[in-house]
């Protein structure tokens, strides 16, 4: 005779969304947005269906938060270079060098940007999901630069929120470039333009 396991464990609700989360990018980026089923990402992350629904609320939000958690690791990977490079030009360059790196090595995830853009533009219910979204990239973008000014010892160029923009607007157009013509919109070429335009955000005597 076998003892009792019990009840099984419940899975914590932080670890559920990490995994649908993951599952989530994996499948959108294989299928892209309108191929891709709740049901294949529930599954393959080990819950029911209802697990996405409890969770996110559809496939919609779903997909908005895998968007808002790309936006999250790269502004955690972008805020690390401020206090990893020795000087506001360094911090320039190396931030460029990590955006650059990302577009180019990231093409599923520009697809998949491109793809919910396009659909938010004729779907209101897909733009309240994209809308609050870029917002908060477009915030988290002004937050930056106002740290990256601060550590230069100045104010940047334009209004922290209109300097946002302006990184967020560069940001998805170069994607999108790089997408159409990645032979003529290269790594390099990202580089330099992240480079031209944060060096004219900061303050003009950054590396005096």
């Amino acid at each position: 005779m076998t003892d009792d396991p019990g009840p099984a464990r419940r899975v914590p609700r932080d670890e559920v969304r990490r995994r649908l989360l993951a599952e989530a990018v994996r499948v959108f980026t294989e299928r892209g947005y309108a191929d891709a089923r709740l049901e294949d990402i529930a599954h393959g992350a080990g819950f029911t269906k209802g697990a996405v629904y409890s969770n996110f609320g559809g496939k919609r939000e779903l997909f908005g938060a895998v968007l808002g958690r790309g936006a999250e690791d790269e502004l955690a990977a972008v805020t690390a270079e401020f206090d990893a490079a020795g000087g506001t030009r360094a911090m320039v360059e190396r931030v460029a060098e990590l955006i650059s790196t990302r577009i180019v090595g990231d093409t599923g995830r520009g697809r998949l940007g491109l793809e919910f853009a396009a659909r938010a533009a004729h779907d209101e219910r897909t733009r309240a999901v994209l809308a609050p979204v870029r917002r908060a990239q477009r915030d988290a973008a002004a937050r930056s630069i106002a740290e990256a000014a601060e550590r230069a010892g100045g104010d940047p160029a334009v209004p922290s929120e209109l300097a946002g923009l302006i990184l967020h607007c560069l940001t998805n157009g170069l994607v999108n470039e790089h997408l159409a013509d990645p032979e003529a919109v290269t790594a390099e070429v990202i580089e330099q333009a992240f480079t031209a335009v944060l060096t004219a955000l900061l303050p003009p005597s950054a590396d005096a």
